[in-house]
């Protein structure tokens, strides 16, 4: 009984060591990704794709994945020059491991479920999840940046705010795809049509990326295909349509062109974060409100098709007439006829 005991404990921690590895590997990768758009000397990015991927991690696995994102981000902050050997790395790792720390905590303490099937579950992923968690990592970050002398003179409120819209973008962006996928499964006996719809929505959001990202006046442009997305598709559509629109906008910032051209950093991040939010919102609270209705038709359906049941069961019947007639009944009738 000891050795079964023992070998269970030994499983249970190797699954949960191979977890953390796995999550340190993955922020570390999408990290370097994140790093190629940086627009503070290497260091800061509109988008951050590691904050998705760490509390996606805690909320489908649990606290106990918090060191992988710990190390990974360790990993990430001592390959940057010119802070990898300054103190500023450990106060920017532990930013960025509290950051979605506390945005779990924020959003279990709400009752946040994984599905994003519910109005409030979007609407909690966006301000709390995002906004108001990414807030730690900011100022964590760029406080130690600060110190450190790797901001330019007088940017500390522009990298901040480059900072946060990064992080909080992860979130907006990254982590409700993931816990699609999570529950992602290959669709059988869908029609033709529907495998075109697909692709000609994906057609055309990549369409309309190339004409909305020429002026800030044509970024509304995005928005009819979010809603198409999110009625049509529901989760399944509208979580990657807005990951693919913002991470396109988000290139045209780093680059600083289209509506990005000719502005501040802060400017600029303050457009984008703007974008990003009501993006994430249209296309997260919509598909919400679909599933929701949805669910609501089906258990109407179900309970109707219950009380069907129970009325045909108290219906009168006419009495089945008897033939041929018992023996008692035949004498009896001959008895009456007699008297």
């Amino acid at each position: 009984m000891t050795a079964v005991v023992h070998n269970e404990r030994l499983r249970r921690y190797g699954v949960a060591g191979l977890q953390i590895l796995a999550v340190a590997a993955a922020y570390y990768g999408a990290g370097k990704l994140g790093l190629l758009l940086d627009v503070v000397k290497g260091q800061i990015t509109p988008l951050w794709p590691p904050t998705g991927i760490a509390l996606a991690a805690l909320l489908v696995l649990g606290l106990r994945t918090w060191p992988g994102i710990t190390l990974g981000a360790y990993l990430i902050e001592i390959s940057i020059e010119p802070i990898a050997s300054s103190p500023a790395v450990l106060v920017i790792t532990a930013g960025n491991t509290l950051a979605p720390l506390c945005a779990y905590l924020l959003l279990r303490r709400v009752g946040f479920r994984d599905e994003l099937d519910r109005f409030q579950d979007a609407l909690a992923l966006v301000f709390l999840g995002a906004l108001v968690g990414m807030l730690v990592s900011a100022t964590l970050g760029t406080g130690a940046l600060e110190l450190a002398g790797g901001l330019p003179s007088g940017g500390f409120w522009q990298s901040w705010s480059a900072y946060w819209a990064g992080d909080a973008m992860g979130v907006l962006v990254v982590a409700p795809v993931l816990l699609v996928l999570r529950r992602a499964h290959w669709p059988r006996g869908v029609p033709l049509s529907r495998w075109a719809e697909a692709a000609a929505l994906l057609a055309g959001t990549l369409l309309v990326a190339d004409v909305a990202t020429g002026a800030a006046t044509r970024l509304f442009l995005f928005f009819p295909l979010l809603i198409w997305a999110a009625f049509r598709f529901q989760r399944a559509g509208a979580a990657p349509c807005a990951l693919i629109m913002s991470a396109l906008v988000t290139l045209a910032s780093a680059r600083n062109s289209g509506p990005f051209a000719g502005h501040d950093l802060f400017t600029n991040m303050v457009t984008l974060q703007a974008f990003n939010v009501c993006a994430s919102l249209t296309a997260l609270l919509l598909a919400a409100v679909i599933s929701e209705r949805n669910r609501t038709h089906e258990e109407i359906k179900r309970v109707c098709a219950q009380l069907s049941e129970v009325v045909a069961t108290l219906e009168p019947r006419e009495p089945t007439p008897r033939w041929p007639p018992p023996q008692e009944d035949c004498e009896q009738a001959d008895e009456d006829r007699a008297v």
